[in-house]
C-alpha cells in the first residue's frame, strides 16, 4: 500500500458514504414516526353495505366491530362472511396505507426489498 491511499477510499467515496449514512438515519427516524402515526390510525374496512364495519390500527391490530341489526337478522353462516369481508377490507386498506407511507419514505432510494 503506497502512501496516502488508505483503504480505497478517496473523498469523494467518503462524502457518498457519509451521505448514504445520513439518508439512512433519516429513514430509521421516518420509519419510528410512520410506526406512530400507523398505531394512531383507525383504518375502516366495511361489508354488506356499512351491515358490518371493522376497525383497525394501520398496523393491522383490531380495535372494534360494529354489527348492525339487520346483520344479526341475516343468521350465523351470512355474519361470519361479512364479518370476514370486513376484515379483509380492512386488512387490504391498512396494507395499502402502509405500503403508500413507507414508498413516500424511502422515495427515491434503492433499497431492496421495498
Amino acid at each position: 500500500m503506497t502512501k496516502g491511499q488508505g483503504f480505497g477510499f478517496g473523498l469523494g467515496k467518503m462524502k457518498e458514504l457519509s451521505e448514504a449514512f445520513k439518508k439512512a438515519q433519516q429513514v430509521q427516524e421516518g420509519a419510528k414516526r410512520l410506526q406512530e402515526e400507523l398505531e394512531q390510525m383507525e383504518i375502516e374496512g366495511t361489508a354488506g353495505g356499512g351491515l358490518v364495519k371493522v376497525i383497525m390500527s394501520g398496523n393491522q391490530e383490531p380495535r372494534g366491530v360494529a354489527i348492525s341489526e339487520e346483520a344479526l337478522g341475516e343468521g350465523a353462516e351470512v355474519l361470519s362472511d361479512l364479518v370476514k369481508a370486513a376484515m379483509l377490507d380492512a386488512y387490504n386498506k391498512s396494507t395499502a396505507t402502509m405500503r403508500e407511507q413507507m414508498e413516500e419514505l424511502t422515495g427515491g432510494l434503492s433499497l431492496p426489498g421495498m
